[in-house]
C-alpha cells in the first residue's frame, strides 16, 4: 500500500508502510534545488525523531541505514537524506568551489526540518567513515568526519529550540587536530612506507597499485577491521565515485592531507556553546584520534549491537 501526497514546499512524498521518501524544495539565492529524504516510522507517533547526517562531504545516506534498527526496535522515527550535490538530491557539477560551505549544509538541514514539520522536536546524529572494494579504499582517508563536524557546528552556532539531544560519532573538533592524529598513526608505520605514500601524493600517482595497496594496509588497521564490508557502505562509495564534485571542493584531492574548503575548519573556540545533552562515540584505533576530539572508525558496524544499545539508551533516557 502506498500513497502520493503533494504539500507546499514538498515536491512529492511516497509512503509505503512505515517508510516515506520524497523531496523538499531548498532555495539558495534565487535558485530552487531539491533535497531527497527518507523517513522510517511515523513522525507523528509522539516520539522524538532522530535525524541522521551522512558524511563526506560527498557521500550518500545509504551507509547510515544501519540506524533503521532504531525504528524497528524502539519505534523512534529516523530521518535520512542526501545532502545537496549528492545521491538523489540536486547535483551542481558546475558550482564554484566557494559555493560549498558548512553554512550551506546547515541551511539545508534547517530547511528540511521545517518542511518535515519537526524543527521544534528532533535529535541529531552525525557520523562519517567509509570503505568498499580495493580502489575505493584509496579514497577513504579523505572521507573524514564531515557529518559529525557538521552536527557539532550546527549545535554550536544555530539557536535551535527544537534540538533535544546531539550524537557525534568519530569526529574531530578541528582539521588541524585531525591532521595531527592521522600523522601520529602514520608515524607508527615504517618510514619507507610513509615515504612511499608521500611520493605518490606529490607526483599525483595515487591511483597506482602500490599506493592503493599501501592505503589498504592503513585502512584495515584504522578505518574498518571487517573482512566483508557492508553493502550499504559500498553503495555510498559508488555514489561518491560517480560524482565527487562536493568532496573535491571541500576536501581536496590528497589522500592524507585536507586541502579543500575545510582545511582550516575548527569549532574549538565555540564548543562551549553546545548546550544540549551530547553523546560522543570514538574508537581507540580510529583515524580520528583522541587529540582531534579532546575529551576503528566503523564502530557502528564493527560493534553494531553494542553501538545501537548505547544509542537507544541515550535517546530514550528521561
Amino acid at each position: 500500500m502506498f500513497k502520493i501526497a503533494v504539500q507546499t514546499g514538498i515536491d512529492f512524498t511516497i509512503t509505503m508502510s512505515s517508510e516515506t521518501t520524497g523531496t523538499v524544495h531548498f532555495k539558495v539565492g534565487s535558485k530552487i534545488y531539491k533535497t531527497w529524504y527518507k523517513v522510517l516510522g511515523d513522525l507523528d507517533c509522539g516520539k522524538v525523531p532522530l535525524v541522521t547526517l551522512h558524511g563526506g562531504p560527498g557521500f550518500t545516506h545509504e551507509y547510515m541505514l544501519v540506524h533503521k534498527e532504531v525504528t524497528e526496535t524502539s519505534g523512534i522515527p529516523v530521518v535520512f537524506y542526501d545532502q545537496l550535490g549528492n545521491g538523489q538530491s540536486t547535483h551542481l557539477n558546475d558550482a564554484p568551489k566557494d559555493f560549498w560551505t558548512p553554512e550551506l549544509f546547515m541551511d539545508e538541514l534547517d530547511n528540511l526540518l521545517a518542511k518535515l514539520g519537526i524543527a521544534n522536536h528532533f535529535d541529531l546524529l552525525g557520523q562519517s567513515w567509509g570503505g568498499a572494494h580495493n580502489f575505493m579504499l584509496t579514497l577513504i582517508i579523505r572521507v573524514i568526519a564531515f557529518a559529525g563536524m557538521l552536527a557539532g557546528q550546527y549545535a554550536a552556532t544555530r539557536s535551535s529550540k527544537g534540538l533535544r539531544r546531539l550524537i557525534i560519532l568519530n569526529a574531530p573538533a578541528s582539521m588541524e587536530l585531525y591532521q595531527k592524529g592521522v600523522d601520529s598513526l602514520l608515524d607508527k608505520f615504517p618510514p619507507e612506507f610513509v615515504a612511499m605514500l608521500r611520493k605518490h601524493e606529490q607526483e599525483g600517482t595515487t591511483t597506482s597499485k602500490e599506493y592503493q595497496e599501501g592505503t589498504m594496509i592503513f585502512m584495515k588497521k584504522h578505518v574498518c577491521t571487517l573482512d566483508q564490508w557492508p553493502a550499504d557502505v559500498v553503495t555510498s562509495f559508488k555514489a561518491y565515485m560517480e560524482n565527487p564534485t562536493v568532496y573535491n571542493a571541500m576536501q581536496g584531492p590528497s589522500e592524507f592531507r585536507v586541502t579543500g574548503n575545510l582545511k582550516t575548519w575548527s569549532i574549538i573556540d565555540i564548543l562551549h556553546k553546545i548546550v544540549y545533552p551530547t553523546l560522543y562515540i570514538g574508537s581507540p584505533q580510529d583515524e580520528v584520534q583522541e587529540v582531534a576530539v579532546m575529551p576503528s572508525h566503523l564502530g557502528m558496524y564493527e560493534e553494531k549491537d553494542r553501538y545501537l544499545r548505547t544509542l537507544k539508551g541515550f535517546l530514550e533516557a528521561s
